[in-house]
């Protein structure tokens, strides 16, 4: 019995988790992960659809001389924007949950967006640069 009377003060004395906030936590993480996907697929779309039209033009093809970086910035922008954006509502979800439940922000959905933001940015620089 005295096993018993253990185990039952052990879970009473045990802090109870929000599994309410763990499930929409995990729901944003899921939503900031489409993001990054999305984003990624449009910067690396950008990327492709520049170097290809780029290539075409040393070819010597009728294009515009801006028409690569037009497309590519394009595509960059977009894709940027997104990864802003869904960075920005995934901050404003974590801080809405903050109020009720404890947890630490640096959360690895957070990590790769910042990374994927400033991998963004750094497209749009080359892209403008013409450095490839």
């Amino acid at each position: 019995m005295a096993s018993s009377e253990q185990s039952q003060e052990a879970r009473r004395t045990r802090p109870r988790r929000d599994l309410g906030a763990m499930r929409t936590m995990m729901a944003a993480d899921r939503t900031l992960m489409a993001w990054i996907r999305t984003a990624l697929s449009l910067l690396s779309f950008g990327f492709a659809i520049y170097k290809i039209m780029q290539e075409v033009e040393k070819s010597g093809k009728a294009l515009s001389d801006q028409t690569p970086r037009n497309i590519g910035l394009v595509f960059g922008i977009t894709g940027t924007t997104a990864m802003i954006m869904g960075t920005m509502e995934y901050w404003q979800t974590l801080h809405e949950l903050r109020r009720d439940t404890h947890f630490w922000y640096l959360r690895p959905a957070l990590i790769m967006s910042l990374l994927m933001s400033a991998a963004g940015l750094v497209l749009i620089f080359v892209i403008l640069a013409h450095l490839f």
